[in-house]
Protein backbone atom coordinates (compact mmCIF):
# COMPACT_ATOMS: atom_id res chain seq x y z
CA UNK A 1 0.00 0.00 0.00
CA UNK A 2 1.31 3.47 -0.89
CA UNK A 3 1.63 6.29 1.63
CA UNK A 4 -1.32 8.16 0.09
CA UNK A 5 -3.49 5.03 0.19
CA UNK A 6 -2.59 4.55 3.86
CA UNK A 7 -3.31 8.21 4.62
CA UNK A 8 -6.71 8.01 2.90
CA UNK A 9 -7.54 4.78 4.75
CA UNK A 10 -6.68 6.29 8.15
CA UNK A 11 -8.44 9.64 7.54
CA UNK A 12 -11.77 8.22 8.70
CA UNK A 13 -12.74 9.89 11.98
CA UNK A 14 -10.01 12.55 11.65
CA UNK A 15 -9.63 15.83 9.81
CA UNK A 16 -6.04 15.19 8.65
CA UNK A 17 -3.88 12.13 8.18
CA UNK A 18 -0.23 12.22 7.16
CA UNK A 19 1.73 9.11 6.28
CA UNK A 20 5.32 8.30 5.37
CA UNK A 21 7.03 4.91 5.41
CA UNK A 22 4.60 3.45 7.95
CA UNK A 23 4.54 6.50 10.23
CA UNK A 24 0.97 7.77 10.56
CA UNK A 25 0.07 11.15 12.05
CA UNK A 26 -3.57 12.11 12.55
CA UNK A 27 -5.27 15.22 13.89
CA UNK A 28 -8.87 16.10 14.61
CA UNK A 29 -8.47 19.88 14.62
CA UNK A 30 -10.65 22.14 12.50
CA UNK A 31 -9.66 23.71 9.23
CA UNK A 32 -5.98 24.41 8.71
CA UNK A 33 -5.12 24.30 12.43
CA UNK A 34 -3.49 20.83 12.31
CA UNK A 35 -1.01 21.88 9.60
CA UNK A 36 -0.41 25.26 11.24
CA UNK A 37 0.49 23.50 14.53
CA UNK A 38 2.82 21.01 12.83
CA UNK A 39 4.63 23.72 10.88
CA UNK A 40 4.93 25.97 13.95
CA UNK A 41 6.38 23.04 15.92
CA UNK A 42 9.06 22.56 13.24
CA UNK A 43 7.91 19.01 12.44
CA UNK A 44 9.75 17.63 9.40
CA UNK A 45 6.95 16.60 7.04
CA UNK A 46 9.03 16.46 3.88
CA UNK A 47 7.90 13.55 1.73
CA UNK A 48 4.72 12.75 3.67
CA UNK A 49 1.46 11.99 1.92
CA UNK A 50 -1.54 13.98 3.19
CA UNK A 51 -5.23 13.12 3.24
CA UNK A 52 -7.47 15.98 4.37
CA UNK A 53 -11.21 16.51 4.58
CA UNK A 54 -11.10 19.91 2.88
CA UNK A 55 -8.27 21.28 0.74
CA UNK A 56 -8.52 24.90 -0.32
CA UNK A 57 -5.70 27.16 -1.39
CA UNK A 58 -4.75 27.87 2.25
CA UNK A 59 -4.27 24.16 3.00
CA UNK A 60 -2.50 23.64 -0.33
CA UNK A 61 -0.03 26.43 0.52
CA UNK A 62 0.72 24.80 3.88
CA UNK A 63 1.25 21.42 2.22
CA UNK A 64 3.70 22.95 -0.24
CA UNK A 65 5.51 24.85 2.54
CA UNK A 66 5.82 21.62 4.58
CA UNK A 67 7.19 19.58 1.65
CA UNK A 68 4.20 17.22 1.42
CA UNK A 69 4.75 14.82 -1.49
CA UNK A 70 1.14 14.14 -2.50
CA UNK A 71 -2.34 15.16 -1.38
CA UNK A 72 -5.86 13.77 -1.34
CA UNK A 73 -8.78 15.97 -0.42
CA UNK A 74 -12.25 14.64 0.20
CA UNK A 75 -13.30 18.08 -1.03
CA UNK A 76 -10.89 20.32 -2.94
CA UNK A 77 -11.40 23.83 -4.27
CA UNK A 78 -10.43 24.93 -7.76
CA UNK A 79 -7.82 27.27 -6.24
CA UNK A 80 -6.36 24.47 -4.07
CA UNK A 81 -6.19 22.22 -7.12
CA UNK A 82 -4.51 24.96 -9.18
CA UNK A 83 -1.96 25.73 -6.44
CA UNK A 84 -0.96 22.07 -6.04
CA UNK A 85 -0.79 21.73 -9.83
CA UNK A 86 1.45 24.81 -10.12
CA UNK A 87 3.82 23.28 -7.55
CA UNK A 88 3.82 19.86 -9.23
CA UNK A 89 2.28 18.10 -6.22
CA UNK A 90 0.35 14.99 -7.28
CA UNK A 91 -3.18 15.21 -5.90
CA UNK A 92 -6.61 13.65 -6.05
CA UNK A 93 -10.03 14.56 -4.70
CA UNK A 94 -13.49 13.12 -4.33
CA UNK A 95 -15.30 16.42 -4.93
CA UNK A 96 -13.95 19.48 -6.76
CA UNK A 97 -15.74 22.69 -5.80
CA UNK A 98 -15.54 26.31 -6.90
CA UNK A 99 -14.67 27.58 -3.44
CA UNK A 100 -14.45 26.73 0.24
CA UNK A 101 -17.08 28.46 2.36
CA UNK A 102 -16.96 29.51 6.01
CA UNK A 103 -18.39 27.32 8.76
CA UNK A 104 -21.75 29.09 8.68
CA UNK A 105 -22.00 28.72 4.90
CA UNK A 106 -22.57 32.44 4.41
CA UNK A 107 -19.33 33.55 2.73
CA UNK A 108 -15.94 32.42 1.48
CA UNK A 109 -13.73 30.85 4.17
CA UNK A 110 -11.67 33.57 5.87
CA UNK A 111 -8.48 31.54 5.41
CA UNK A 112 -9.16 31.35 1.68
CA UNK A 113 -9.75 35.11 1.57
CA UNK A 114 -6.43 35.63 3.35
CA UNK A 115 -4.37 33.81 0.71
CA UNK A 116 -6.47 34.57 -2.39
CA UNK A 117 -3.93 37.02 -3.84
CA UNK A 118 -0.78 35.30 -2.55
CA UNK A 119 1.45 32.89 -4.45
CA UNK A 120 4.38 32.23 -2.10
CA UNK A 121 3.81 29.49 0.53
CA UNK A 122 5.94 31.34 3.11
CA UNK A 123 3.93 34.53 2.62
CA UNK A 124 0.76 32.46 2.85
CA UNK A 125 1.83 30.88 6.13
CA UNK A 126 2.74 34.27 7.63
CA UNK A 127 -0.57 35.82 6.51
CA UNK A 128 -2.57 32.86 7.85
CA UNK A 129 -0.76 33.02 11.18
CA UNK A 130 -1.55 36.73 11.49
CA UNK A 131 -5.20 36.19 10.48
CA UNK A 132 -5.67 33.40 13.04
CA UNK A 133 -4.12 35.53 15.81
CA UNK A 134 -6.38 38.45 14.85
CA UNK A 135 -9.46 36.22 14.86
CA UNK A 136 -8.52 34.74 18.26
CA UNK A 137 -8.03 38.16 19.81
CA UNK A 138 -11.31 39.35 18.30
CA UNK A 139 -13.16 36.34 19.75
CA UNK A 140 -11.58 36.89 23.16
CA UNK A 141 -12.71 40.50 23.45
Amino acid sequence: MTDIQTAKQHLSGHSLCLCKDGTILTDDGKGISPMMKLIAAGKNLNGYAAADLIVGKAAAMLFVKAGIACVHGNTMSQSGHAFLEAHHIPHTYDVLTDRIVNRTGTDICPMEQTVAELDDPNDGYAALKTRIETMRHGAAS
